[in-house]
């Protein structure tokens, strides 16, 4: 998990969402909401629908996310940091999880090293503008900045199982 608050908790409505980089209630439903239109391939392409296996129960939890183009690859990013389900859910699964848009796609999710993953979140700041507010730097700094953030928010490659 990133050091110190969160940014989004001092940013608007995104405080009733998330506090000490989890989700509220709210931000829950909210998430879930969106995840289930998202899943119906009823909103941009760039928002999707992740499935994953709980790593403890082995239900289904869906969480909706944006995905970045960088360099013609789709990547996530994980805007709460390690902490997020999500991010422990794919690790735990050996990176193994589906993308919904009308129809569930299994992908194979594979981590970006820490160093590799500054101009991602760059591309990811540009197009997530409500997931930017997370990141303890704007949407608009250099790529040196993003450097120096890198290695609290994992970065995942989306690659279509064979």
């Amino acid at each position: 998990m990133p050091s110190g608050e969160d940014p989004a908790e001092r940013t608007g409505y995104l405080r009733f969402f998330y506090r000490g980089w989890r989700p509220t209630c709210m931000g829950r439903l909210w998430s879930r909401m969106y995840a289930w239109v998202a899943g119906l391939g009823l909103l941009p392409r760039m928002l999707l629908t992740l499935q994953t296996h709980d790593r403890s129960g082995g239900r289904v939890n869906s969480t909706i996310l944006v995905a970045a183009t960088y360099q013609g690859r789709r990547y996530l990013v994980s805007m709460l940091g390690e902490g997020s389900e999500w991010v422990q859910n794919v690790r735990a699964a050996g990176g193994k999880a589906s993308i919904k848009r009308g129809r569930s796609q299994p992908v194979q999710l594979t981590e970006i090293a820490p160093h590799e993953r500054a101009v991602i979140l760059k591309a990811w700041a540009q197009v997530a503008t409500s997931g930017r507010h997370h990141l303890p730097v704007p949407h608009d700094a250099p790529v040196s900045a993003f450097e120096a953030i890198a290695a609290d928010y994992p970065v995942f490659r989306i690659d279509p199982t064979q």
